[in-house]
């Protein structure tokens, strides 16, 4: 205990400490007692807690919950120039542009049950090629295209399954990814997936890549471009689909490939900005023969049979080639489609040869 009764948490003055000595040396009756140290402890307490005083103009502090709802104010206000000034990023932050950092859709498995919500408009751009499309939200590649779990079918095994199906989507790829065959390049790495044995496929492939015309039509396997006439905006093209696969006759593992492709173009001029979307859904069956009981090579399948419906590709237009119409410019004399809705079964426009009716697009 020191002499300031302040320093040590009393609460009482120098003099009436010096006077309590001096009282209680000569023994006076009435000499003010020590007080207690919880005395101390609590009075030192609450002149920590009771801070400087307050002048008598400064004004009082605004209470903790006001202060907050004004800040909480203020944030919301700027957030609201912010989705003013710039609607689209914030759209994109949750699932409705098609920017880079979407994240893609899953894998399709089965098929869809409706055809996909209507986009917030938007026009294409060669920075943003799919804005407005369904497809802004789907996978890139091979990525888009669904294989199913590998079991043993028909007269393979699950390891000759699973390598089936790989095979399987990498003749899509050769076919209707590799950018040398979009770019018009014969596509003598998918052919190569085609059973030479099977009687009359291959010489229809070399004729249709020939010679194409409403009866031999390449684009039923293969997608290509001119480019002379257009050029592909970037390296992404957009994919959806999935593989299925079952027993077939004699045995075979029969694989159905149903994938719509989205290929966005420009005119193949310098300075052309005008970007639109050829659409292009392929059925394809192969059979995966058993060779002990049908005439194949090995690695190869036979066509079985496919189906091939386009949008903004040319309609009536026989040239081996995918071939836009810009300025909207596209015949339209047949009904009316959603290219994204895949939960059709596919209109196949190419079996049509010269009777097909140009179908009019809701989107594109």
């Amino acid at each position: 205990m020191t002499s300031g009764g302040e320093q040590d948490g009393s609460a009482v003055s120098d003099e009436e400490w010096e006077r309590f000595l001096r009282e209680s040396e000569e023994g006076v009756p009435d000499a003010p007692r020590e007080p207690s140290a919880r005395a101390r402890i609590v009075t030192r307490r609450l002149r920590e807690e009771a801070g400087p005083p307050q002048g008598w103009r400064t004004p009082p502090p605004a209470p903790p919950r006001r202060r907050l709802r004004y800040v909480a104010g203020l944030l919301a206000a700027a957030a609201l120039v912010f989705v003013a000034l710039d609607p689209g990023r914030v759209t994109g932050w949750f699932g409705g542009g098609d920017r880079a950092d979407s994240a893609p859709l899953a894998a399709e498995t089965v098929r869809p049950s409706s055809a996909p919500p209507a986009e917030a408009a938007g026009r294409a751009t060669p920075d943003e090629p799919f804005r407005g499309s369904p497809a802004a939200h789907w996978a890139d590649g091979e990525a888009g295209i669904g294989v199913p779990t590998a079991r043993a079918t028909g007269w393979m095994g699950r390891t000759e399954v699973a390598r089936a199906l790989e095979r399987t989507r990498d003749f899509l790829v050769a076919s209707s990814l590799d950018p040398r065959v979009l770019r018009g390049a014969r596509p003598d790495r998918a052919i190569a997936f085609l059973n030479p044995l099977q009687p009359g496929e291959r010489e229809f492939v070399d004729a249709a890549l020939s010679e194409p015309s409403a009866k031999k039509n390449p684009l039923v396997l293969f997608s290509r471009f001119d480019t002379g006439r257009v050029r592909l905006v970037g390296d992404v093209v957009k994919t959806r689909g999935r593989l299925t696969y079952r027993e077939g006759e004699r045995g075979a593992l029969e694989v159905t490939s149903d994938v719509t492709y989205v290929y966005p173009v420009v005119r193949a001029v310098p300075g052309s900005d005008e970007v639109v979307r050829v659409i292009v859904r392929r059925e394809v069956v192969v059979d995966w023969d058993d060779p002990a009981k049908v005439r194949t090579r090995e690695g190869t399948f036979s066509v079985v049979r496919n189906s091939l419906d386009t949008t903004n590709a040319g309609c009536r237009a026989y040239t081996g080639y995918l071939t836009p119409d810009f300025d909207g410019a596209a015949r339209q004399d047949g009904p009316t489609a959603d290219p994204y809705d895949r939960s059709r079964p596919v209109r196949d426009t190419a079996g049509a040869g010269e009777d097909a009716r140009c179908g009019t697009a809701t989107r594109s």
